[in-house]
């Protein structure tokens, strides 16, 4: 690279994607700094100290990131992905288990968590098959992104760990949309992840609402079979109806009918992979009085803390909740209520305005990007990040589910961050490279 080139590099380097992610990451450590102060004013923490080091490391990772021009060498995609799979599998062999989950791997004294990477390498294989799939039908390019996730997800799940596999969906339904797959798939995908989540709800809500009809359903294994398999064949049925006569009331049927089957089946196929309370967050989110000492008890201290904000807050190091240690995992899952409790609405609305930036921009690059790889790479990239952002501020907020999903940039974690900053750098190189021949 000659010195018109460096020139070049930095001159379409998108400075407002550093300038919102860097502000997000001071915020964090902030934050994080806030959370490991006691009600006497006593630091008895040093995750901020942890955070800075990661976050000085990932600005390295960041560069190097944004050195490697991916779109010349998209066919070795595999490779990243090949590596994370290993990971993963090594992982559930020899991993450490944190919160009932084998989902970390220790190196001398360090520890790191591949299913972070894994989106990364996930989006990189996606990226590459979609560029290279533009005269595939609609469900073909649908078979083969489900074939690429299964590997990924499987192994993931078996951890388990559900909110991390949530994330690879929202990632692929971007991805899947620029490359024009025909919108009744993604729906179908979507709504198949809703239908999923309120079977899994099901069995936790009716040991709180007695209902007869739902609890033999839901605890007679042989009897949801019959149900699932009497919904098969009438969705069958329905499919015969459509290719015979062509009626969209048979093509509609069988799709909705497809839609319940699959969503009993992935629910019950998750009943059988994830632990009860893992199954249990799912049902607090809708109403956390269920459980107010147990599992809805993050939701109403979050939420009490956000509320007591107000406007302008209570002011840096002034947040009497967290600093009375009533908000559980504060500087991880729920670092957002700080944030809000500390620096109010106002604050919050300076958190949403960079996330904002991160998104716009992430746009912006995807209308201006020079090749359809990058283009798919970008769309996964700011999938995974609109995802973070809407689940983990969400349930902060009480209105979805906990799962355990970090803030980028924000959250405590050296893996979280380190993903986030290499994906910044990934965005940052497509954008230098945006306008070159």
């Amino acid at each position: 690279m000659n010195l018109q080139d460096i020139k070049r590099f930095f001159g379409n380097v998108d400075y407002f994607l550093l300038f919102a992610t860097f502000s997000l990451c001071g915020i964090g450590i902030a934050a994080i700094y806030s959370a490991g102060v006691d009600a006497n004013g006593l630091v008895v923490s040093n995750e901020y100290i942890k955070q800075l080091l990661w976050f000085f490391i990932g600005i390295f990772l960041l560069i190097g990131a944004s050195l490697i021009d991916f779109s010349r060498f998209k066919d070795t995609s595999w490779i990243f992905f090949a590596i994370s799979v290993f990971l993963l599998i090594l992982t559930l062999l020899v991993g450490k288990v944190v919160n009932g989950s084998r989902s970390w791997l220790g190196f001398a004294g360090l520890g790191i968590q591949p299913a972070e990477f894994a989106k990364i390498a996930t989006v990189l294989m996606l990226a590459r098959y979609l560029d290279s799939s533009e005269f595939d039908s609609s469900f073909k390019k649908l078979l083969k992104t489900g074939c690429i996730l299964a590997i990924p997800l499987v192994l993931i799940l078996a951890q388990p760990d559900f909110g991390s596999a949530l994330v690879f969906f929202p990632a692929a339904i971007v991805m899947l949309t620029l490359a024009d797959v025909d919108f009744r798939y993604i729906l179908f995908g979507v709504l198949s992840i809703v239908g999923i989540f309120i079977f899994l709800s099901i069995p936790l809500y009716v040991q709180n609402h007695p209902n007869p009809i739902l609890y033999m359903l839901v605890t007679q294994d042989s009897i949801l079979y019959v149900v699932l398999i009497f919904i098969l064949i009438l969705s069958i049925i329905s499919s015969v109806g459509w290719f015979k006569f062509k009626k969209p009331y048979y093509y509609w049927l069988s799709y909705s009918l497809a839609i319940l089957a699959f969503s009993i089946a992935g629910a019950t196929a998750a009943n059988k992979l994830l632990k009860p309370y893992q199954i249990e967050r799912l049902l607090v989110f809708i109403d956390p009085n269920i459980d107010p000492r147990g599992s809805g008890w993050n939701i109403l201290q979050s939420t009490t803390a956000i509320g007591s904000g107000g406007f302008w807050g209570k002011g840096f190091l002034e947040g009497t909740h967290s600093h009375a240690r009533y908000i559980p995992q504060q500087s991880t899952d729920f670092i957002f209520s700080i944030i809000a409790e500390e620096f109010g609405f106002v604050g919050c609305m300076v958190l949403f305005a960079l996330y904002t930036i991160i998104f716009v921009r992430c746009f912006v690059l995807m209308e201006t990007s020079k090749d359809r790889f990058s283009q798919f790479v970008v769309g996964g990239i700011l999938g995974i990040f609109a995802f973070h952002f809407m689940i983990n501020i969400g349930m902060a907020m009480g209105i979805m589910p906990v799962t355990g999903i970090p803030l980028y940039f924000v959250s405590y974690g050296g893996s979280a961050l380190w993903s986030g900053l290499i994906s910044i750098g990934i965005l940052t190189g497509i954008s230098a490279r945006r306008y070159s021949a």
